[in-house]
């Protein structure tokens, strides 16, 4: 599918950025292009891999020239440049809408001027009633790139949700792991609090997977495990070693206690894939008759699925994941 194609990777540098680029280096896509605004990590994956396949753009999602700007000639697009921190969100808001709304906005804008072929935009499970402004945000994104999907024919326009990636940027796994080496206690928001978990691999498996089978307007879910933080934190401390305390600190803002990939009211549309739900996007046109006269009665027998309801890990369990991941391995030898 990518043979001597252009392949370009918005927010690049970040953890799922990389984990395409590992992925698809040694294969025949002609070019992968590196857009982002870190210089510092563009030059840090340039010395790693002095690779001529390789090619970064400097830019900014919210600045739609530097976007439309390095498009040209692209193939397909990857768009997994974000602000993902809740907390950061939380205090800076309109910072998220910038790059994760409008930011959207500007890429699809760029694609479709462009010629560009397929479009995958990568969400959240924290879009899936959104409490927090990163989920807001993101669910914002996934109604822009469903809506705009429908105002082309040469750009298919589709995306992914997925939950939370083990040990990327962010994420809880390296703060415990870095508190246990420091011999610091563990701290944990709510040890019942459950969190889908995925690697980086298998993120990158459903981008793969929407981009092959994806229909304009669609939104693929993949089906994952899951884990209360409790679980997580005994299974890193196990893993290394530690005897430190685990210390409770209560929820924080924006916060939920479990997460949902797949609503109740997207199950009335949505189909099961096996390992994967599509959840098609509602094409009927802006016709007011259509909304209130015309409906489906018929239900689907799948139910809202979540952190609560999916298949819950033990200790054990966790930990045998953990073990396959490249950053845990590698900490264990530092």
């Amino acid at each position: 599918m990518f043979k001597d194609k252009t392949l370009m990777i918005t927010g690049g540098t970040g953890s799922f950025g990389k984990a395409v680029l590992k992925r698809f280096l040694d294969t025949d896509v002609k070019e992968i292009r590196i857009f982002s605004r870190d210089e510092k990590k563009q030059d840090d994956i340039r010395r790693l891999y002095n690779s001529s396949k390789v090619k970064f753009y400097l830019g900014d999602v919210r600045d739609l020239h530097s976007v439309q700007s390095a498009m040209f000639g692209v193939d397909y697009i990857f768009h997994a440049a974000a602000l993902k921190q809740v907390p950061s969100c939380e205090f800076f808001p309109m910072e998220a809408v910038k790059t994760n709304i409008l930011g959207v906005e500007n890429v699809l804008t760029a694609a479709i001027a462009e010629g560009v072929k397929k479009v995958i935009c990568l969400s959240t499970d924290k879009a899936a009633y959104p409490i927090n402004a990163m989920g807001i945000s993101k669910a914002m994104m996934e109604r822009v790139f469903v809506a705009k999907s429908r105002t082309t024919d040469k750009t298919v326009i589709c995306g992914t949700r997925y939950g939370n990636v083990m040990a990327s940027r962010g994420s809880v796994i390296p703060l415990f792991i870095d508190q246990i080496k420091q011999g610091k206690p563990i701290t944990v928001t709510d040890p019942n609090m459950t969190r889908f978990i995925m690697s980086l691999e298998e993120a990158v498996e459903l981008v793969l997977f929407a981009f092959e089978n994806a229909q304009p307007g669609d939104i693929m879910v993949q089906k994952a495990p899951a884990c209360t933080i409790g679980v997580l934190a005994q299974a890193v401390k196990e893993i290394f070693q530690g005897n430190n305390e685990i210390q409770y600190i209560g929820i924080r803002h924006g916060e939920k206690d479990y997460e949902t990939l797949l609503t109740k009211e997207e199950c009335i549309h949505a189909r099961d894939l096996g390992n994967y739900y599509q959840i098609p996007a509602d094409n009927r046109e802006l016709n007011y008759s259509q909304y209130f006269e015309v409906g489906k009665t018929e239900k689907n027998i799948i139910t809202e699925y979540t952190s609560n309801n999916t298949t819950i890990l033990n200790v054990e369990q966790v930990k045998e994941k953990l073990l396959k991941l490249d950053y845990v391995q590698k900490e264990l030898i530092k």
